[in-house]
């Protein structure tokens, strides 16, 4: 399974397997959704780690899966991040995302909605959505990077470091690769030692002083996609992604 789930002590720990490098078709994608919604409900969770196994926290929507699928594939993609990233964000617990190696396109959307990241210096982000010929999840690297880093950063598909998330202290630690998930555990157990009552409060508070609808706004941003595919423009992008070639643009 692409998505598993565990629960001791109050701490959920949600991993995402996906070989080889982690990126989710939209059963993942809905997976994550899934599984966040029946934690959410469990009053026994106190706070919630979301992980994974393998060389990378995530690299985002699964491209070969989308380009086998067509239309229909990236309609039901779409969706399915939509509704993981909102998951996400409206988990009645803190949701701490633990990042190693890269975190690229709905990585991003997942950290960007997170409560709090903890970081493995290795740790990358990025968004190469351009790159592949989509928007989207820009509203969540901004969350993350300032506003004109992040132009930057979609323009360009650029990367930034562990290091310099902490700098904007959108990262809470960065810690050696081998000691992030202890870390992790460590911070969760800081606020499972709450009261729950509380905590959940807090959550709900905070979601509500939010300058930005993160859900509206992300569903904006995929409207862009949706006119990039349908002018044939994304299509060119991924298949070239794909065939491992350099696109050749025509508009």
């Amino acid at each position: 399974m692409a998505v598993t789930s565990t629960v001791d002590k109050g701490i959920a720990e949600v991993v995402m397997n996906r070989p080889p490098v982690n990126a989710l078709d939209a059963a993942g994608w809905f997976a994550i959704a899934k599984t966040l919604g029946a934690l959410t409900s469990d009053p026994a969770v106190r706070v919630v780690i979301l992980v994974a196994d393998g060389r990378g926290f995530n690299a985002g929507v699964d491209i070969k899966a989308l380009q086998q699928g067509g239309k229909p594939a990236l309609i039901e993609v779409n969706r399915a991040c939509a509704a993981a990233f909102a998951a996400v964000y409206d988990c009645a617990v803190p949701v701490i995302a633990a990042v190693h190696g890269y975190c690229l396109g709905g990585g991003i959307g997942l950290c960007g909605n997170a409560d709090l990241i903890v970081a493995s210096s290795d740790a990358t982000f990025g968004l190469p959505e351009v790159d592949r010929g989509a928007l989207g999840a820009a509203t969540h690297l901004a969350r993350l990077v300032p506003e004109k880093r992040m132009r930057q950063m979609v323009y360009t598909s650029a990367t930034a470091t562990a290091a310099e998330l902490h700098h904007y202290g959108s990262i809470y630690k960065v810690v050696a690769p081998q000691e992030l998930r202890k870390v992790a555990h460590e911070v969760a157990a800081e606020i499972a030692a709450k009261s729950p009552t509380v905590i959940r409060a807090a959550k709900q508070s905070l979601n509500g002083i939010d300058p930005v609808d993160v859900k509206r706004s992300y569903r904006y941003e995929q409207g862009f996609t949706f006119e990039l595919s349908l002018s044939g423009v994304a299509d060119e992008a991924r298949a070239a992604f794909v065939d491992k070639r350099d696109p050749t643009f025509t508009k």
